[in-house]
């Protein structure tokens, strides 16, 4: 179903679109401050558990091999947003140039291919332009952007050693227990898995979805941010959100550390998995579940599903756009729920407890000007309750969600649709203002 949002969403020039765009110094300073104190906390503790660390994998972007190409490019593509036509064509230029140099590079050292140097080297360039040789206006509004660009790329640094942790961290997996709990849904990655295995190209299309998830959020992201350079800033856009999403839910990752069905229930547990049956064959239903052991390399980055909650923010932010972004965020949405599942990535509670973060993050964050109504306290606290009830259920009352499915699934789907009906009415009813 395509969503209209019928109210504007964008603040003038002038009034309070000025007094959004105004950061104090002191204000600059500490993000610059904190941004250097949690990749230097990134880095030691990197270094203690022998993995890659933010500052090492930041070197390597400048003048090394990066580890992810599109990263580089999707902030550098999102900074670029809010400098002129002039400016923008120029560091597209040199950024490519510089990637084929270093391409040329490592073609002749017989290295991998890959580029992210050169928009990497460029975004800092233009960061230090804009910070010193710019003025005012144009200044301010290139720096934002910039900002934006490179918080994509640190946040990911971080994460990056944010999943090695939580394998140091957490021996013992939960899978057991939400392989268990997930009956109550149907078990939806094994059939999910097995449509898949029927359907090769089916299969291509979805993984691409799956992987390609921020290049399509960048061209969301880019289409509301279109009119900065005009003094038009949005008074919320998908970037809040996906950085949010980003930096809460990795966090329980350590409280509730799950594999995956492929790794813990599949062929690619390398051994430690329990059975080697997914998708063909559901597990037979345990005595009494319990946590099992997994190895300390593989991340515990299924609870929740951080896919979804993206997926399903980029579905929410282009309900506003031409018809052709709406049929977009339709598109990437089914194809990423699907991918999810299909590809043994998560078992079904996941994307449950994931769209939840995502509704609820999105209600904190939606329509500044708003402040804390009886809608928003409604919609947030439901959110929170929905997501903290599944958790709990998964982990407490598995066997009992198994032995009686059709209830507990009611249940669970049940919860979910009321806040995604809450969610709706409060934010995009004709009756209420939004962002």
């Amino acid at each position: 179903m395509l969503i209209l949002d019928p109210h504007e969403h964008s603040t003038p020039a002038t009034g309070i679109g000025r007094r959004e765009g105004h950061f104090r110094p002191i204000t600059i300073w500490g993000g610059i401050a904190a941004a250097v104190l949690v990749l230097v906390a990134g880095q030691a503790m990197a270094m203690h558990i022998n993995a890659l660390g933010p500052l090492t994998s930041l070197a390597r972007d400048y003048v090394g091999i990066p580890k992810s190409a599109s990263t580089s490019w999707a902030g550098f593509l999102l900074a670029l947003v809010g400098v002129t036509n002039r400016v923008r064509m120029t560091a597209l230029a040199s950024a490519v140039a510089l990637d084929l140099v270093f391409v040329a590079i490592r073609a002749i050292e017989g290295a991998k291919f890959t580029v992210g140097n050169g928009p990497t080297i460029v975004l800092t360039v233009l960061a230090i332009l804009a910070a010193v040789r710019w003025s005012g206006v144009q200044r301010e509004t290139a720096l934002r952007t910039i900002a934006l660009g490179a918080l994509l790329i640190l946040a990911t640094k971080v994460g990056e050693i944010w999943l090695d942790v939580t394998a140091w961290a957490r021996p013992m997996v939960l899978d057991p227990y939400v392989q268990v709990a997930d009956r109550a849904l149907g078990n939806p990655s094994w059939l999910v898995g097995q449509m898949l295995e029927a359907a090769p190209w089916f299969e291509s299309l979805v993984r691409w979805v799956y992987f390609e998830l921020p290049v399509a959020a960048i061209v969301v992201a880019v289409w509301q941010l279109r009119g900065v350079t005009a003094g038009r800033w949005p008074r919320h856009h998908l970037v809040r959100t996906f950085l949010t999403i980003g930096l809460i839910g990795p966090l329980f990752y350590v409280l509730f550390p799950v594999v995956g069905p492929i790794l813990a229930f599949g062929s690619w547990g390398h051994g430690m998995e329990l059975a080697n049956v997914w998708p063909d064959v559901v597990p037979p239903l345990p005595a009494a579940p319990a946590a099992m052991p997994f190895d300390g390399i593989t991340p515990r980055n299924c609870m929740p599903s951080l896919h979804t909650a993206w997926a399903l923010s980029l579905f929410i932010h282009t309900r506003r756009g031409p018809a052709w972004l709406r049929w977009g965020g339709v598109f990437w949405l089914i194809g990423t729920l699907l991918a999810t599942l299909g590809l043994g990535a998560h078992y079904g509670v996941d994307l449950v407890v994931g769209a939840a973060l995502c509704l609820t993050i999105e209600s904190v964050l939606r329509d500044p000007e708003r402040g804390w109504d009886r809608g928003r306290v409604q919609v947030v606290a439901l959110g929170v309750a929905t997501f903290a009830a599944v958790l709990l259920a998964v982990r407490y009352l598995p066997l009992t969600m198994a032995n009686h499915p059709f209830p507990a699934g009611v249940t669970i789907l049940g919860l979910f649709a009321v806040l995604a009906i809450t969610f709706y009415r409060t934010w995009f009813a004709p009756t209420h203002s939004t962002s």
